[in-house]
């Protein structure tokens, strides 16, 4: 499970017999949450959440501290990707303490960049930004700089619903470099995903469109992430009046995400193109408004 999350994502037909595991069974919460996390991979947020909920109960009955602050820290993320912004914060700051107790000041900062991404999801976007920097001032000053590299990326999307566009540049850019020093395909793509969308909000096309392609060239190993740059494509140029074109994007993102069961990412697309047909019967409805993400 865990090579496919890396590798190739896709569900496994491992589940149901992970499922049927006895809840005693001493891998089961791991099992578990390593399944959740292939699943959260193809984009089915609420089935990774029953499945990592399991786990988290598991290892509250163990009294196993760090991996229950692990897995509260990952439904911070999930609950904040199913717009539930406030339980991530609770479980975001359930792990703080825990790890705090612990004494682990990786963990601690980890869930400082958890809670910021809930926070920034609820419109707390001060105490948002107070965390990332909290964050940032308790990792080394080398050998955490993946880390780093995420918290940049937080803070660019901060400052992007700030309204900043300059800081939000920025700390992209500053991200950007990080990865790019290390090839990791799933920061880059994150970041020229992110700066494309924030360049689109500016209606800057060259730069956003230079950005959507290299973020595909960083999706290659991922339907879900392609689906999503397919997605985004096929909106900005929805928004841009190329209708044809933004109508055979969106149906090839939605096919993508079907592929995976992705839900979510299907009735997206689905929605996006009940308005690419309307603006095709009524083309002198549409207008450019730049605000993609």
């Amino acid at each position: 499970m865990e090579h496919l999350h890396w590798h190739k994502n896709r569900v496994t037909i491992l589940q149901p017999k992970i499922e049927g595991l006895p809840d005693d069974h001493n891998s089961k919460p791991e099992c578990l949450f390593q399944l959740s996390s292939l699943i959260y991979s193809v984009g089915n947020f609420p089935e990774s959440k029953r499945l990592v909920s399991h786990a988290l109960k598991l290892w509250r009955k163990q009294g196993d501290d760090n991996s229950v602050a692990q897995t509260l820290g990952y439904l911070s993320d999930i609950n904040r990707l199913i717009h539930l912004p406030k339980e991530g914060i609770e479980q975001a700051k359930e792990a703080l303490e825990i790890y705090e107790r612990l004494g682990n000041t990786m963990g601690q900062a980890r869930c400082l960049d958890n809670l910021a991404l809930s926070l920034r999801e609820d419109g707390q976007l001060d105490a948002a930004e107070e965390a990332v920097f909290r964050a940032i001032a308790l990792l080394p000053e080398k050998g955490q700089e993946y880390r780093m590299c995420l918290f940049h990326q937080t803070l660019g999307k901060i400052y992007r619903s700030k309204g900043e566009v300059e800081k939000t540049i920025h700390h992209f850019e500053v991200a950007l470099g990080i990865a790019s020093s290390f090839n990791w395909h799933d920061c880059l793509f994150g970041i020229h995903y992110n700066l494309a969308g924030t360049f689109y909000n500016q209606c800057r096309f060259k730069d956003a469109q230079t950005h959507l392609e290299r973020a595909k060239l960083h999706a290659v190993d991922s339907a879900y992430e392609l689906g999503m740059a397919m997605k985004l494509q096929a909106r900005a140029w929805y928004e841009e009046g190329r209708f044809e074109e933004a109508k055979t994007e969106a149906l090839h993102a939605a096919d993508v995400y079907g592929g995976l069961g992705a839900a979510k990412g299907v009735e997206d697309c689905r929605k996006l193109l009940q308005k690419i047909e309307g603006s095709l019967v009524s083309p002198g409805q549409s207008a450019l408004n730049c605000e993609l993400l």
